[in-house]
């Protein structure tokens, strides 16, 4: 069924992806669904997919939510800005300003783990880190988890989301491979209960842009310099001088620009409750 799936054309691909969200969006409601945007390429296509399906069928659009890690791109902030205006979208920023606030923004810096709020304290000892310190580097296994993970589980709880609609593919990462459209996601301490959907899981890397030169959707200029993944912004680097669609997606892997400790541990993080 995946093969069967990551086979169709693009125009039922789209379908399928709009199936998917149409579904979710009359079991949980508009006010209870919640879109995980990140200006990246496929979480913009998602987007553009749920605003296809609300403009389609007389609904507002959902609420947005992006995490601001802090190291994002400065093409990333002006791209969001520009889209928020255009199609009227209500996004919040999550940042986890405990954090950031001991670094004073910047990157490497040490960060006290006795001197974080409760919240934060908690999160690194469910990691099982022990140490006193660590850097403040959002890719990291320990700042990924608190400005990333712990930002979208206090979103959750704070606006109350049942459905949390994100851009992930099976092809992305081995970690993503075996998702389905629909993924519950337990009460616990940590995280509320909610589902997860995923209505681009059946697109790979190049259906992504034959979707968006397809459809005229819009997308960060960063993918005309190269880059095909984008994360933080000191830890992410362009594959190519070519654009992403015309470089060779057989023989490079799409996150290979990315910081690597990450890609190991993805697993984990996503056990934790990551994207």
């Amino acid at each position: 069924m995946k093969k069967e799936l990551q086979d169709l054309p693009i125009d039922k691909k789209v379908e399928k992806a709009k199936e998917v969200i149409l579904e979710a969006i009359n079991i949980y409601g508009i006010d209870n669904a919640s879109v995980a945007w990140t200006g990246g390429k496929d979480s913009t296509v998602v987007l553009w997919l749920v605003k296809q399906v609300c403009d389609e069928h007389g609904f507002d659009l959902p609420q947005c939510m992006l995490i601001d890690e802090g190291d994002v791109f400065d093409e990333i902030d002006k791209f969001v800005e520009k889209w928020t205006k255009k199609w009227s979208l209500t996004v919040t920023r999550m940042h986890n300003k405990d954090v950031s606030k001991q670094a004073d923004g910047k990157l490497g810096e040490k960060v006290e783990v006795a001197k974080l709020n409760e919240m934060n304290r908690k999160e690194i000892k469910r990691l099982g880190y022990k140490g006193k310190y660590f850097p403040y580097e959002p890719e990291s296994f320990v700042g990924n988890h608190l400005m990333k993970t712990v930002m979208i589980h206090k979103y959750l709880f704070d606006h109350k989301v049942k459905a949390f609609i994100e851009g992930i593919r099976w092809d992305e990462q081995d970690a993503r491979a075996d998702e389905t459209y629909f993924s519950k996601r337990e009460k616990s301490e940590y995280n509320p209960e909610h589902m997860r959907i995923f209505p681009i899981l059946h697109f790979k890397e190049k259906h992504i842009w034959e979707a968006i030169h397809a459809y005229k959707i819009p997308y960060v200029d960063l993918y005309k310099k190269g880059y095909r993944s984008l994360g933080a912004r000191v830890t992410t680097e362009k594959a190519d001088d070519k654009p992403a669609w015309e470089q060779d997606f057989d023989k490079t892997t799409e996150r290979a620009g990315r910081r690597q400790d990450k890609e190991g541990v993805m697993k984990r993080l996503r056990d934790l409750g990551y994207m």
